[in-house]
Parts: structure tokens; sequence; C-alpha cells
């Protein structure tokens, strides 16, 4: 067990005895020069280093340092990152040979690196231009604009974008696609002045076996992986006179929002969401909680109904990243999903169907837009299985990070805007139960709560299961549903490396399971590719947004998705019962098996390999 911000083995001792600048300090047995400088104050500025994920490929050559062995006169220029401590070792991190350096290895970085920051989508808030502002950049005599059109710019998905212009070579998000995530779908291709990030034989974006969950686009340091910007579409919607604009907003992004505004972390700003909504002029603003709840109905309904049969394990389907991963990687394991649509996607065909039934409304001059943690979200609305007549059910996603742009474009800071409800009579109601939907064991928790209801014909007496709730990557339980159910056995697997293990113990029989819950980002849709990203740290505030879910839901006056109201009547108005013919048709869908076998070849292998330079 480690301490994830130093990697530092728990129970070690600081016994190494070293200087910093002049400074005498300690240091823990092979902690490398970056990490004591850390803990004992003393700056290095970093690109491709990542503490979090343990990426310290020294790449960049930006944390260079001057050392001075014992006994030795000269000095050395070594990288912090990866170069570990030694008893009697002398660190200089601001001498001038050190300054001029750094400053030389962030002109080369600029070489051939697009010039152009005002239009990047990373202006502001981007990690090489706080390096090159440190190190007193003030021009770049090695840029070379004709080897920067040549790299390549990859527009394919309808999520991300891939834009070689902008990559420093960092390789985090290889790292966190492959070691993390283990869908290994980023490459590093070529050499020299040629290397880039690629997708793996050759692929672009849409056609690889990237699932789209966006990990990559928190960790990268720059422009290079971002979303596909929409937020012109959305003002389009928005002052067409002719469309009536419905937006939705999904249970993660009232808690992972308000920090874009200088709010506390975990901010609960749901009110200030749904008022800058209205100022934007959108015509109808709803809850994503609400099509949680409806979601609950209809995969609860499925999972009794395949315990009744005996077909076991069923896996839910809210995630579409992991839909993706299932499709592309175990395509074998597609029959044991639920058909329930997302939460996005139940909201988008009520919105176009229920909604101009009660409203009067035209569906076909019916725009709805969604605003979502998660990158994923924008390729699953375009899957024509979601949609009537060649209409999407939802037009467009928007991100967290897009919705934070373009509230800042229109001039609107939540801090000033006084919060608002809402009101909509048909569709915005939601429980606490929808709520929780965005963390990691929500969704188990809010389906096992109106099972439990369904077979015993009363409410759970505890609430809140609280054996759902912890944070390891695959989590298991059993629960007992009563009646004629009995004890279930239930797991719960967030972030896709774990995803995979529980799949292949699946696949070979080892994994005894009646309901599974999976969510393709760690620590669930607060944590998604598309939430707010952090300089220098991967998912810093997964526990306390996770923390405000579930106030939010211990606050919640109805807590169980079967008592909301609207709900309610949109089954007795509208649908029918859960299940029924008409819900099948607007709530369920079907996967496509997109099988794609992954082989290392020996000169990938041997690309891959990386040579020490350490140096003493």
């Amino acid at each position: 067990m480690c301490n994830v911000e130093t990697l530092i083995p728990v129970g070690a001792e600081a016994t190494i005895g070293f200087k910093i600048n002049g400074k005498a300090v300690t240091a823990y047995p092979n902690e490398t020069i970056l990490s004591a400088a850390r803990r004992h104050d003393f700056y290095i500025p970093t690109l491709c280093e990542l503490a979090d994920i343990d990426h310290t490929p020294g790449t960049c050559r930006v944390c260079l340092v001057e050392i001075q062995m014992p006994g030795q006169a000269s000095t050395h220029m070594v990288t912090a990152c990866n170069t570990p401590v030694k008893e009697g070792l002398a660190i200089e991190t601001r001498t001038k040979k050190v300054r001029d350096m750094q400053k030389l290895q962030v002109e080369l970085l600029m070489a051939d690196h697009l010039q152009d920051c005002a239009t990047c989508i990373r202006h502001g808030s981007c990690e090489l231009q706080d390096v090159a502002q440190f190190v007193g950049l003030k021009e770049n005599r090695f840029f070379d604009p004709i080897r920067v059109a040549a790299r390549e710019i990859d527009h394919s998905s309808p999520a991300m974008v891939r834009d070689m212009t902008k990559c420093i070579r960092c390789q985090r998000c290889v790292a966190v696609c492959r070691n993390y995530q283990e869908v290994d779908a980023l490459v590093i291709t070529g050499t020299g002045l040629n290397t880039a990030v690629g997708l793996r034989h050759g692929k672009n974006q849409k056609d690889s076996t990237c699932v789209t969950c966006g990990q990559c686009v928190l960790v990268c340091p720059t422009g290079a992986l971002a979303e596909k910007d929409e937020t012109d579409r959305v003002l389009d919607y928005i002052y067409d006179p002719e469309i009536t604009t419905v937006l939705q907003f999904a249970p993660a992004i009232r808690v992972g929002f308000g920090e874009e505004f200088g709010m506390p972390p975990g901010t609960n700003v749901e009110g200030q969401i749904i008022a800058a909504s209205r100022k934007l002029g959108v015509d109808i603003v709803l809850d994503t909680n609400f099509g949680a709840d409806v979601v609950i109905m209809e995969e609860g309904t499925e999972l009794l109904h395949r315990l009744g049969e005996r077909k076991r394990p069923t896996i839910t389907s809210c995630c579409p990243a992991w839909i993706n991963f299932a499709e592309v990687h175990y395509p074998e394991l597609l029959p044991l999903l639920s058909s329930t649509r997302s939460p996005q996607a139940v909201v988008g065909a009520i919105a176009k169907s229920y909604l101009p039934v009660k409203m009067g409304l035209d569906p076909k001059k019916i725009r709805v837009i969604s605003i979502m943690p998660c990158t994923a979200k924008k390729d699953e609305i375009v899957r024509p299985q979601l949609g009537d007549d060649d209409m999407p059910n939802v037009d467009v996603v928007l991100t967290t990070r897009e919705f934070a742009r373009l509230l800042k474009r229109e001039g609107l800071d939540l801090n000033t805007i006084e919060p608002s409800t809402f009101d909509n009579p048909y569709m915005s109601e939601y429980t606490g139960a929808g709520v929780i939907f965005g963390t990691t064991g929500g969704v188990m928790e809010a389906a096992l709560r109106t099972v439990y209801k369904v077979v015993n014909g009363k409410e759970l007496d505890q609430i809140e299961l609280t054996q759902l709730r912890g944070f390891e990557g695959v989590r298991s339980a059993t629960v007992d549903l009563g009646g004629n159910i009995g004890e279930v056995k239930i797991a719960m697997a967030h972030g896709l490396g774990e995803t995979r293990a529980l799949m292949e113990a699946i696949k070979a029989g080892e994994a005894d399971f009646d309901f599974i819950e999976i969510m393709a980002c760690p620590g669930g849709c607060v944590d998604g590719g598309g939430t707010l990203r952090s300089k220098k740290q991967y998912l810093p505030y997964a526990l306390k947004r996770r923390e405000t879910m579930f106030g939010i839901d211990r606050k919640a006056k109805v807590r169980q998705s079967h008592n909301n109201e609207q709900v309610k009547a949109l089954y007795r108005d509208f649908l029918g019962s859960p299940n029924s013919e008409k819900a099948h048709h607007l709530l369920h869908t079907f996967y496509t098996d997109r099988k794609a076998e992954l082989e290392l070849t020996v000169k990938e292998i041997w690309g891959e390999i990386k040579m020490s330079t350490m140096i003493y």
C-alpha cells in the first residue's frame, strides 16, 4: 500500500540525508528527487510526470536539476521525476545552468507545437503555458510551421478530437489507457521528431478500439486530446425561434461543476444550473435524474424476469463507454446486458413523445440538449437505434467542460446567479435513487430499493445499502430481497481495467453473480471523461463529489424511484407499465458485435521498450 501523492510505502522511514539548494533534508529509500523536493516544498516544473498514475517517463526533460555526488567535483544534469535520491547528494534546482536548460527544453517542445494558443480548447488552463511562463520563455527560435502543419488531426469520432499539433509526447494518455483502463487503444508511433500518439494498427479514432471513455482527455496537459466542441450548435438551437429547446443535465453535473466558478469542490449547484440555463434562453429545463428513475422501473422489472428464468448475471447498461467496451472487446457477453437505455436516452425519447402530447408541442421542432460528465454520451446519441424516423432522441451533448465554456461566453457566473428550481409538471421530479446514479454503486443501490418493494410489497427498512458503497475497483455483496427471490449475489466494477478482470472471470465461469453494475470511469460519472480537468492531478475530487451526492439522496423527500409521482403518471397516462410494448419500443435498445482482436507485434513491443539514462 502506498501514499498516492508520493508512492512511498506505508511505514517507511526517511533515512537518506541530502541537500536541496543548500538545505539539509531527508528522503525515503528509492524516493525520487521530485517526490522528495515536493515534500520539502521545493518547486520543480514538470510536464510529462503525473504522480497520481505513477507516470514518470522523463520524456519532456523539463524537471531537470543539477546534482553533485559526494566526493565528486563535477555536476550532472538529471531528470528529477525518475532519478532516486542518494545519501549525501547535493541538488540545485535554480542555478543559471538549470534555468537555461529548462527554458531550452520548453522551447524545443514548442518547436512543432501549434502557436495559436488563443484558439486552443485549453487556453488559460494549459500546463504547457504554465511551464513556459515559469521558465520565462519569450521567443521560440525553433518553431517550424511546416512540420506543425504535417502533424495529424483526427476528427473522425463524434465524441473526441486527437490533435497532434498540440501534443508534447508526454505519454500520459497512453499510460492511463493501457495501465488503468486496459483498453490499450493508444500507442506511440514514429521516432525522433516524428514521434506522436496514434491509434493501434494505424486506425482512426472512430474505427479504433477506443471506447471514448475520455480518461485520456483528463490527463492530457495540453489541448491535444479534447471533446468535440458543439457549443455553437447549442447556441444555434437556443436562438432559433422555431425550435423548442429542452435541456437535461446529469446527476453528476450538479456536484462537479461549481469549482469552475471558484466554489469548493463537491458544491451542489443544481439551482444555479437551472437558472443559468434559463438565462441562456432554454425553453424547458429537465433533470436526467427523472430518466434514472424511469430506468430503474424498466431495468428492475427486467432483472426480476431474468431471475425468474434463472438467466444470470444481468449487467447494467447505463454507461455508454461500457457499452462500447462490451461491443468491441466482449461481444460474446452482450446477451447478459440489460436492454434498458441509459437515463440520457430515456429522457430524450420521452421528451420527444410524451412531453409533446402533454404540452401540445411539435416533436419535430424539439431539440434535446444534454449536459453530461461524459465524452461517450456524444457517440451514444448517434446510434441509429436511439432515434425514430431518422430523428435522434437527443440532438446534442455538451460535456461539463463545454457547458462551462458556454456559460462564460455568454457572461454567466454561477456565483452571481440566484438559484432556481425545476418546474416542468411532467418530467422534472426526481428521487434520491436517481441522484446516486452518478457514482459507482449508485445504480445497483437504486435498483435494489425498488426491486425489494416489488418482491415484498413494502419498502426496505434500511434505505442506504452501505455494503454497496465502497470504492474498491470491484466490490461484491449478497443482499436478501426476500419473497420468492431470496438472496442475490451482486457485484460492482468501476474503471475498465477492473471491468476487464470481471468479464474474464465471467467467461471462465468463475464469477457467480445475479446482478452486476459497470461504470467505465473510475469513481463513476462523477469522474467521467467530460468532467472538469485538474492540472497535475487525476480525479482529485472523486470522494468530495460522491459525498455530496449521497447527501442529496439523504435529504430527499422521496428516495425510491417507484415513488416518483411524475414517473407514476408517465406509466399511468402513456406507457402503461414497465416493459410494456410501448415502453420497450421507447426505452429499450439492442447492441452490436464489433469485435476487434488486439495483438502486439514484436516490432511494436520493441518500439515501446524504454532505456534508462540514469547518471551518477
